[in-house]
C-alpha cells in the first residue's frame, strides 16, 4: 500500500513556483502579491493563513494580510478589496471562508477582479474552467488532487472515479478536472443509494464530505486508489484534539492500493496551488512571457 505524501508532493511543486518568481524578478518585475482577508475571529483560519504566509515567503510570493474584526462593514470590506484590485503588484486575492454569517460571501467575493481571483471561486473562472479554456485559474483543491496523482503517475484516463461531495469547492471542480483527463466519474451525496456499494466499484475514490471517519473499508475495492479532503478536529479528551480525515485510514489502508495521509495530505497541496495561481495570473496580467515549469494543468 502506498502512502500519497502531499508533503513531499508540495514542495515539488513549489520549488518550480519559486523558480518561475526567480524568472519574473530577473525580468525587473517586483514579485507577484497574495493578499488576504482574515475577518472574525476564527482560529482555524487564521492557522490557515499563517500557513499560507509561510508559503508565500518561502516561494519569495509577497503577502498582504487584513486581519479585520467582525465589526467591519461589509462595505469596507469591499472598499479594501476593490483597492487590491487596483495593485498592479497584487495578483492574488483570497477573501477566507467562512466568513462570519452576517457577512453576505457571494457579494463580497463578487467584488475580487477575476483577473486576480486566487481560489477560482468567481463564476467567470468557473466558466472558463468548464470549457476548457487554458488561460484561467483553476479550483485550488481540485487541482491539487490532480497534481497530486500526476506526481505519483497515477493516470485517470478510463477509470471508475468516485467523488464522495458535490460542494462548489471540490467535488464538482474535480468532477470536471477528472472529466477532462478522460475518467468516467460518479459524484455521489447524502441522498446516494447505496454509497457504500456505488463507491465501491471506483478506482479512484475521492471523499469529501467533511465527517470525520465516515468512510471505511466497505467503500473499497481492493487496490483502489482512496484521496481523502477531509479535515477534521476530533476532540479526544482532556481539552486535547486530532485531526482526522473523511477516512478511517486504518481500516481502508488494509484495502487499498494507495491513500494520502491526513495531515500532509491534499492540504499542502491546496496550499501549492494558491502559489500557483498568484503566479500564474501575475504573468497573465503583466504579459511576460514566462512559461510556468510546473508541467501540465492537471
Amino acid at each position: 500500500m502506498q502512502i500519497l505524501d502531499g508533503k513531499v508532493c508540495s514542495d515539488f511543486y513549489r520549488a518550480q513556483v519559486s523558480e518561475t518568481v526567480k524568472k519574473i524578478i530577473a525580468l525587473n518585475e517586483k514579485p507577484p502579491r497574495l493578499s488576504v482577508f482574515l475577518v472574525g475571529d476564527n482560529q482555524s483560519s487564521a492557522m490557515y493563513i499563517r500557513m499560507k504566509e509561510k508559503a508565500c515567503r518561502e516561494t519569495g510570493i509577497e503577502t498582504r494580510t487584513h486581519v479585520l474584526s467582525e465589526e467591519t462593514s461589509e462595505a469596507d470590506i469591499i472598499e479594501l478589496i476593490k483597492k487590491e484590485n487596483a495593485d498592479s503588484q497584487t495578483s492574488g486575492i483570497l477573501v477566507q471562508l467562512p466568513l462570519p454569517k452576517k457577512y453576505n460571501e457571494t457579494r463580497i467575493l463578487s467584488n475580487i477582479e477575476a483577473a486576480k481571483d486566487a481560489d477560482c471561486f468567481l463564476p467567470e473562472n468557473i466558466g472558463h474552467m468548464f470549457l476548457g479554456n487554458k488561460e484561467t485559474v483553476i479550483s485550488c483543491t481540485p487541482l491539487g488532487v490532480m497534481k497530486l496523482l500526476n506526481y505519483y503517475k497515477i493516470d485517470v484516463a478510463g477509470k471508475d472515479v468516485c467523488i464522495i461531495g458535490r460542494s462548489n469547492i471540490v467535488g464538482k471542480p474535480l468532477a470536471l478536472l477528472m472529466l477532462a483527463a478522460n475518467a468516467t466519474v460518479t459524484i455521489c451525496h447524502s441522498k446516494t443509494k447505496n454509497l457504500p456499494e456505488v463507491a465501491k466499484r471506483a478506482d479512484i475514490l475521492v471523499a469529501a464530505i467533511g465527517r470525520a471517519r465516515m468512510i471505511d473499508e466497505t467503500y473499497v475495492k481492493p487496490g483502489a486508489v482512496v484521496v481523502d479532503v477531509g479535515i477534521n478536529h476530533v476532540e479526544v479528551g482532556n481539552g486535547k484534539s486530532e485531526t482526522c480525515g473523511d477516512c478511517d485510514f486504518e481500516k481502508i489502508s488494509k484495502v487499498a492500493g494507495a491513500i494520502t495521509p491526513v495531515p500532509k495530505g491534499v492540504g499542502p497541496m491546496t496550499i501549492a496551488m494558491v502559489l500557483y495561481n498568484t503566479v500564474y495570473n501575475y504573468i497573465l496580467m503583466k504579459k511576460l512571457d514566462i512559461k510556468m515549469d510546473i508541467g501540465p494543468k492537471f
